[in-house]
């Protein structure tokens, strides 16, 4: 399995991405500039947007491309390979973190019976998560994580809405609201899906989850 892709071009220098247990390690090197950044796999989706000249895989949650690869470079072959890895240790990561069922094809039609049902778009484009039980204890680490980790004052108005969500579980509002303002992060949705990877499952469209 592929799990290391470089690829080079004049003008834009060289993109290198190494997947690394549980996130993927992206570094751009160009004549005046380096830059380094990490993504969690379980907050990609699995399925790639292939474009004219790009493959992306974007954001579980908000449908944001994340990474971006030019199509078959270096190779076909050695891009496909990764592409492949990619997409299937960002399902294995996710799957794991979630405890998604696998699909059973001997269950027959009870496979297609969902515990709760998946969440939509809204007419503005934020997510309406589906009305599925709250891991109060993972919220509780996602609070600490992004109280410890990420700027408070940036991310005050997001603690706060999942303070309350883990005093009520039980009210959808409560989860309706972290993702609204999830959805006002913009920018800063990243560094905040780094440190609290929960949220990438809280909010999914994916109706299968153990929580």
């Amino acid at each position: 399995m592929a799990s290391r892709l470089v690829q080079r071009q004049l003008f834009r220098g060289t993109q290198e991405y190494e997947i690394d247990g549980e996130q993927l390690n992206v570094r751009v090197k160009t004549p005046f500039r380096e830059e380094s950044l990490s993504i969690m796999l379980t907050v990609l989706n699995p399925e790639p947007v292939i474009g004219k000249s790009s493959l992306a895989f974007v954001s579980r949650v908000n449908g944001e491309p994340l990474v971006s690869l030019r199509l078959a470079k270096p190779d076909p072959q050695s891009f496909n390979d990764f592409v492949t890895t990619l997409s299937q240790r960002a399902l294995a990561e996710y799957n794991a973190f979630s405890g998604l069922r696998p699909a059973d094809s001997a269950a027959g039609l009870a496979g297609n019976s969902y515990d709760e049902p998946p969440g939509f778009d809204a007419p503005d484009g934020r997510v309406v998560p589906a009305r599925r039980k709250v891991n109060v204890s993972e919220v509780q680490t996602a609070i600490r994580m992004l109280q410890t980790h990420v700027d408070p004052v940036r991310c005050a108005t997001l603690i706060d809405a999942l303070e309350t969500l883990h005093a009520a579980p039980q009210d959808y509002a409560n989860l309706n609201r972290v993702a609204e303002v999830f959805g006002e992060l913009g920018a800063q949705q990243g560094a905040v899906l780094t440190y609290a990877p929960y949220l990438a499952v809280l909010l999914s469209d994916d109706p299968f989850d153990r929580n």
